[in-house]
């Protein structure tokens, strides 16, 4: 195989934009407004471009610290997104965000690149920063389905232990069906980019296991512990968490 990867064109890039129009023409049609649409994919435009610079000076950095500080970075920004769904009770529930993911994903994280992959320097950033941006994300997005349907189970009525449950298993779904669908349905990201880069697929199946019982385990453990430590109300009127 040819380890190398053509690099795309702007010119051939902007081809894959014409899907994109579709949805907004549709959306368009349908009376919906398209200004959510619009700004998310030209802030995921301009983030990317701009991590892509980011990126180019950190995997050359030679300092743990500077790796550190992009990792609080990370958890502080991915804990702030999380609450989105309840911007209202950011103001008692971030630091238990920033304490779930924080405790959930780091030493999940090193567990992997320190003793799986068994990475040197052990801040080596070019393996720390982007798993460690796949754990934290799916975390996030775990903690915001989490709080979302805790939110509505309180306000239904439902007792804390039930409605932690079903936040719980809400929170769950989306990791669950990876699982079961992983090599069957999908090729997830990681694997995809290793067998465009030639790496053997047995070889990038093993790190595709280390990924998805990396996002399991830390997803799952970040949400626990978000719902046990999130405030009790003493009823939904008081407090929506």
């Amino acid at each position: 195989m040819d380890p190398s990867i053509e690099p795309i064109p702007l010119t051939r890039l902007i081809l894959v934009f014409i899907p994109v129009l579709v949805v907004i023409l549709i959306q368009v049609r349908w009376a919906m407004p398209t200004k959510p649409a619009l700004y998310g994919m030209g802030r995921m435009v301009l983030q990317l471009l701009l991590i892509g610079y980011v990126l180019l000076f950190l995997f050359e950095t030679e300092h743990g610290i500077v790796v550190l500080l992009v990792l609080v970075v990370m958890i502080a920004v991915s804990s702030w997104i999380a609450l989105r769904p309840i911007a209202s009770q950011r103001s008692h529930l971030y630091l238990v965000t920033l304490a779930s993911i924080s405790i959930a994903g780091l030493p999940i994280l090193f567990l992997s690149t320190g003793w799986v992959l068994e990475v040197t320097p052990w801040y080596a950033p070019r393996y720390v920063i982007p798993l460690a941006g796949m754990i934290f994300a799916n975390s996030m997005n775990s903690i915001s389905i989490a709080a979302e349907r805790l939110t509505a189970e309180l306000d239904g009525g439902s007792n804390r232990d039930d409605a932690r449950r079903k936040a719980f298993a809400t929170a769950l779904i989306p990791l669950v069906n990876s699982l079961m669908a992983v090599g069957l349905v999908t090729i997830p990201g990681i694997m995809t980019g290793q067998v465009l880069a030639g790496i053997s697929p047995l070889i990038a199946a093993r790190y595709q296991i280390m990924m998805m019982c990396m996002l399991f385990g830390s997803s799952g453990i970040a949400t626990a512990c978000f719902l046990y430590w999130s405030r009790t109300p003493k009823s939904p009127k008081e407090s929506k968490i």
